[in-house]
């Protein structure tokens, strides 16, 4: 009898196009090379603009979108949205990614919970990587929060680069070709990674490998490192093809 596949869940901002095909894309692309089968299930909170009350309104709704996600029996549950949480206030990731594990718990589906936020932070921790420099689309202010965030958790961010795009469809729209040019806008010395999109909705994966392979250093983007904290609470190897380092099975 052939196992049943596991069921990924994300909670995903309403506007959010991006996680329900780079999540995919990372399994997929593990799927070539590994014998796990994964299916993909999603739950969606409402979201338009990136601002902070928009933010705010929508985190309230992730318990609903836990519990409905747990009635599938999801194996894993990641929250799709690395500054709703950020924007919530220091260490948050912790409190959120306990309080939704518990509503699956009290569903009678207990299952492990990453959330973007959370997961950035890990992986970079992962790589042992102590100073930063990271490109995000949104506007100056949410991205001085999560630098803020990020520093917070022990990681230095050298440099940054906002490219200030409020509206979530238009920042799920950005061409990842672009990020080539882009990340030659930061100053990168003394740099242990770089963070190639500080948001879940701004594509990056076609660049990873390619920009790592150009400076010799890890890249990363929040959902490389969501799928890498999915694997590990899976308790499978951390191992996907053509995504970088951290993806590389080393860490």
């Amino acid at each position: 009898m052939t196992a049943r596949p596991i069921r990924i869940g994300q909670i995903v901002p309403s506007s959010n196009v991006t996680m329900e095909t780079e999540i995919p894309a990372l399994l997929r692309a593990r799927e070539a090379i590994a014998p796990e089968r994964f299916t993909f299930h999603s739950s969606r909170m409402r979201m338009r603009k990136v601002t902070k009350e928009e933010l705010a309104a929508m985190d309230a709704d992730s318990d609903r979108c836990a519990l409905e996600l747990s009635d599938a029996a999801v194996d894993v549950l990641g929250y799709a949205c690395l500054v709703a949480i950020m924007s919530m206030g220091q260490g948050y990731h912790r409190v959120s990614e306990a309080r939704l594990h518990q509503c699956t718990v009290e569903n009678g589906h207990p299952a492990p919970v990453v959330t973007s936020a959370g997961a950035l932070i890990e992986g970079l921790k992962a790589l042992d990587a102590k100073r930063i420099a990271l490109v995000a689309p949104y506007m100056k202010p949410l991205t001085q929060m999560v630098v803020s965030y990020i520093e917070e958790e022990g990681v230095a961010v050298a440099d940054w680069l906002a490219l200030e795009i409020p509206d979530n469809l238009e920042v799920a729209a950005q061409d990842p070709v672009h990020l080539l040019d882009h990340y030659k806008r930061l100053d990168l010395t003394g740099i242990d990674a770089l963070v190639l999109s500080a948001c879940v909705q701004m594509p990056s994966l076609p660049s990873v490998q390619r920009i790592e392979d150009a400076i010799g250093l890890p890249v990363v983007s929040a959902a490389i490192c969501t799928a890498h904290q999915m694997l590990t609470r899976l308790g499978l190897p951390t191992k996907v093809p053509g995504a970088g380092a951290l993806l590389s099975g080393r860490y």
